[in-house]
């Protein structure tokens, strides 16, 4: 019979779905007795053997002890102390990523993994893809579920396996009037107008009468929810209760799936992630992220404030990596306006172009990236957005050498940190779609709803394409699984800041107003503080 040190290494080998077999076992053991391990870090180390092997292109689901030893003495010669690092060069480790240049990975069923997609992306879309958009969130959501600890049994005899609680199929319901069930999958409107949830099998109407309230978050048509309740003989489910996904945070994921590229910049460990933490913190602590919501440049006041900001960071030595400003660049919608208006719009750019590079510093060192907003001119109004057209940027282009015109959203890439940029009116969208939500809530409760929501969706827009139009064959980059380091919702609501699952998320508010407000962000503390620039104003 395995005694206590196996169950616990099969315990956590099992968790990254592979299985070993006797020689593998008895490799792993005298590990574990070679280097002493105490039976209270016994799970520790052999978590991080398995991270690792779980990141190897040539990893087999059946434990190789060739792999493994390569692995062993990876690990072994990382820990030696070798020749001295270098200094961290920030701009090699800087990537801005485009929406349409991600890699498109979609959910295997059959392997239990992510695919790399094959077929090319167009911005039309198909039919096929339109639903594989809506199946790859329910999958990816529910594959995180079911390695929840409510959900997942342990591999080890406990008595705790009665108290599992086991998520049912929208068809197994067919018959089993009277008992109760747990369903997972997308609230949505059915063509009589009831409100009932999808699964990959059907669905099944909702009555929500004998609920009390929901649990925390905001539930919109569109969003995957737990559902609770009773199935009657009309075939309805009449629902108890209702949550929110339980979100998996970052370190978990990766731990899982470090190996796979969902960016396309290149991948990294997590033993790599942590030691570009530490250095970081060490080397880079003074190395900062601006970011800037509604820079209205049709606003009188609006370069005045820039370049209150500008002279700051000159005064103070504080010069940024990184500048992000998001739009709307403009204060009234000029999809449709004459002539005159789109000249401004590019005239508007321009002076920004030659305030910048009126600071030769800044010029120099600073990257400048541009988000477009909702109103400004991008050539489509679903998402992911396009850049500004290149026809209103070319001044910019010109006079800044580290410009960058990007997506909506777009990713920022820094060392093992991923930080998600997002111009949109969330709030006030979500609120106005909302199928469900407690009673009695705070401004405060809101925003903490609101990013719970987000994250626990794995998506930044948990909302049917009749509510928020998306392109299906690139909905992919509107994903937040594995979760990011960083998520800015920048939005005309009021800022705010917070961290839920590990992920810091931040709204930097709009910079024009009685004061212009932005965010700065620090890589080495992951964390955002609020900037303001009081100027007096004109009438």
């Amino acid at each position: 019979m395995a005694d206590g040190r196996q169950l616990t290494i099969i315990k956590v080998f099992r968790k990254y779905s592979h299985s070993l077999g006797p020689d593998a076992l008895q490799f792993l053991e005298e590990i574990l007795e070679k280097h002493d391990i105490a039976d209270n870090d016994v799970e520790f180390s052999i978590e991080t053997i398995a991270r690792e092997y779980n990141k190897q292109d040539d990893a087999a689901m059946k434990v190789s002890l060739d792999i493994l030893r390569r692995v062993y003495d990876a690990l072994q010669d990382q820990g030696n102390p070798g020749e001295a690092e270098e200094l961290l060069d920030p701009d090699s480790h800087l990537y801005f990523v485009d929406a349409f240049e991600m890699p498109s990975w979609h959910w295997s069923q059959e392997r239990g993994t992510f695919e790399k997609s094959s077929s090319p992306l167009t911005v039309a879309g198909s039919a096929d893809s339109r639903i594989a958009a809506v199946r790859n969130r329910l999958h990816i959501i529910k594959q995180s579920i079911l390695r929840n600890e409510h959900f997942s049994p342990s591999t080890l005899p406990s008595r705790d396996r009665e108290h599992l609680v086991t998520l049912k199929s929208t068809k197994q319901l067919l018959g089993r009037a009277g008992e109760r069930f747990l369903l997972l999958g997308m609230l949505a409107h059915n063509k009589e107008g009831k409100l009932c949830v999808e699964d990959s099998d059907g669905s099944v109407e909702l009555d929500l009468s004998k609920m009390d309230e929901p649990g925390e978050g905001l539930y919109t048509e569109g969003c995957f929810a737990l559902v609770e309740g009773e199935y009657n003989e009309d075939g309805i489910l009449e629902v108890v209760a209702m949550g929110q996904p339980p979100c998996e945070d970052r370190e978990t994921a990766r731990s899982i799936y470090g190996h796979i590229d969902f960016l396309g910049q290149g991948s990294t460990s997590l033993l790599e992630d942590s030691q570009f933490a530490r250095r970081i913190r060490e080397e880079l602590s003074d190395l900062y992220f601006f970011f800037l919501s509604d820079v209205w440049l049709d606003h009188p006041q609006t370069l005045v404030g820039l370049q209150k900001m500008f002279d700051n960071c000159i005064e103070n030595s504080f010069i940024p990596k990184v500048i992000v400003m998001c739009g709307n660049f403009t204060s009234k919608s000029i999809m449709q306006g004459g002539g005159r208006d789109i000249q401004h719009y590019q005239e508007n750019f321009d002076s920004l172009a030659d305030l910048i590079a009126s600071y030769p510093q800044i010029t120099r060192e600073t990257h400048f990236v541009f988000v477009p907003g909702p109103l400004d001119i991008t050539g489509s109004s679903a998402l992911p957005r396009r850049p500004i057209l290149s026809t209103f940027t070319s001044h910019l282009r010109s006079k800044i050498p580290k410009v960058h015109f990007t997506s909506n959203p777009c990713r920022l890439k820094f060392f093992g940190q991923e930080v998600v940029i997002f111009r949109e009116d969330t709030m006030a969208r979500m609120l106005r779609n909302t199928i469900g939500i407690k009673p009695n809530v705070t401004g405060e409760d809101l925003r903490r709803y609101l990013v719970q929501s987000i994250l626990d969706q794995s998506h930044l827009t948990p909302l049917t394409t009749h509510i928020q139009p998306v392109l299906p064959d690139f909905d992919h980059a509107l994903r937040l699984y594995p979760l990011p380091t960083a998520v800015i919702l920048a939005d005309k609501y009021e800022k705010y800041k917070l961290t839920y699952s590990g992920c810091h998320v931040f709204n930097p508010g709009g910079f024009v107003g009685n004061s212009f407000s932005f965010s700065t962000y620090c890589p080495a503390e992951r964390s955002s503080e609020e900037g303001v620039l009081d100027i007096e104003q004109e009438d």
